[in-house]
């Protein structure tokens, strides 16, 4: 069964974004790239909302032409909305249906991993589920005081346990969870 990973960056206070939505305090430097690389690499499915999908369908097909762009504009992608009505980013296909029911049918198909990118509420929801293998935590050395925090729609508890850290030079830590 293929897993389910989800990757994001969060500031050391536990938000996604900035206060008006900024992300230009993440750290991407050769190391955090090697990591998404190897990351993508090892995936056949990109997962996600439509807020991240926009955000991502906006870079990814202009942005400079390295491994990374070339995965993720090649890379099937699954955009979960009922509020847009189309996708046009190569690969991508649109779900207004069940996400656990397309999340599980994905799973039983042979392949490499599915992984989320981004998408907060989406992968909040899929961890409630039970239906995330793994959950990558990328902390960035950063404090934000207010944003928008990670782990949003959480009603019950959900214990951790720790599968791998991976410390940058940068002073990025990667936190590799699966539930306890």
């Amino acid at each position: 069964m293929r897993k389910v990973i989800v990757s994001n960056l969060v500031s050391l206070d536990g938000f996604f974004e900035g206060p008006k939505k900024e992300l230009d305090w993440h750290v991407v430097d050769d190391e955090f790239h090697a990591y998404a690389k190897d990351m993508l690499c090892r995936a056949d499915v990109l997962l996600f909302g439509a807020t991240t999908y926009k955000v991502m369908a906006a870079y990814w097909p202009n942005a400079p032409s390295d491994e990374i762009a070339e995965k993720m504009n090649s890379l099937p992608k699954v955009v979960f909305s009922k509020t847009l009505q189309k996708v046009t980013w190569n690969n991508s296909r649109l779900v207004s249906t069940s996400i656990p029911e397309e999340v599980s049918k994905l799973k039983q198909q042979p392949g490499k991993d599915i992984v989320v990118l981004g998408s907060a509420k989406l992968a909040s929801f899929l961890l409630q589920l039970g239906m995330v293998d793994e959950y990558r935590v990328i902390v960035n050395p950063v404090l934000l005081g207010k944003g928008r925090p990670l782990f949003t729609g959480i009603t019950e508890r959900i214990r951790l346990k720790l599968l791998a850290t991976k410390v940058l030079v940068s002073g990025v830590v990667i936190l590799s969870y699966q539930r306890a």
